[in-house]
């Protein structure tokens, strides 16, 4: 099944740019032109990219709006942003990807490129586990600052860090498995954040033998068929999902 994406856009140039760049990788578009049709066309759609024109009114709300729904069905959203819109403005909206006016194929086919892993479906539906371990977040040569793990897959985690976190893409990390003295490091791509310290990654670069040690571990958490469901205490908080 084809990868869809929605465009909220009302620029003709950037339209045809951005559906260009989309066919070359055989995803499928679907246009709007007002925060209200993003918002009705996400809800009911599967797209697993949104590009939202951030001079549009209401993008912002259509934006966080994205990353409101099931886990499997959360898009990256790409924000196309001009020389007047706050960069951090946009992250905190769930903007994952920024795309600059005016618009350069180059540009837009690069940060694609990177989402594209990201948005396959194999990806967005891998099972999520509770997890309790810190996570160290390593940004630029000599920041790395700790983050609880909230849930963890094969495909990638979410932290909860006690402040909001500094904007990037890419970031190297590294946990103790509980249970074990075994480390998992390698390095993430940012999917999405918001301005409580919470963020979801995928990861992109990691190790075979800790993709395989990782793999075994999470087999061991999955409940066996036929086996006894433990009733959760009224007082456990719901784990959010990571995308």
């Amino acid at each position: 099944m084809k990868l869809k994406s929605l465009l909220m856009c009302r620029n003709p140039h950037s339209l045809q740019l951005l559906t260009s760049v989309m066919n070359q990788y055989e995803i499928e578009e679907d246009c709007c032109s007002s925060a209200q049709e993003a918002i009705e066309l996400v809800t009911r759609g599967d797209y697993s990219a949104v590009a939202i024109d951030f001079d549009l009114p209401g993008a912002a709300q259509a934006a966080k709006f994205a990353h409101t729904g099931p886990p499997h069905r959360r898009p990256v959203v790409f924000g196309v942003i001009g020389v007047s819109t706050e960069l951090e403005a946009t992250l905190h909206a769930g903007v994952n990807f920024p795309l600059y006016k005016p618009l350069d194929p180059g540009q837009v086919a690069h940060a694609l490129r990177a989402a594209y892993g990201f948005m396959r479906h194999d990806l967005r539906r891998s099972p999520r586990y509770p997890v309790e371990t810190v996570v160290y977040l390593l940004v630029g040569r000599k920041l790395a600052i700790p983050t609880r793990m909230v849930n963890l897959s094969e495909s990638g985690l979410c932290v909860q860090a006690t402040d909001p976190l500094p904007a990037f893409e890419r970031v190297e990390f590294h946990f103790l498995v509980p249970g074990s003295r075994r480390a998992i490091e390698g390095t993430a791509e940012l999917v999405w954040t918001d301005d409580s310290g919470k963020a979801g990654m995928f990861f992109s670069e990691m190790p075979v033998l800790a993709q395989k040690f990782l793999r075994k571990y999470l087999s061991s958490r999955t409940p066996k068929a036929g086996a006894p469901r433990t009733t959760r205490s009224p007082k456990t908080r719901h784990v959010a999902a990571l995308v």
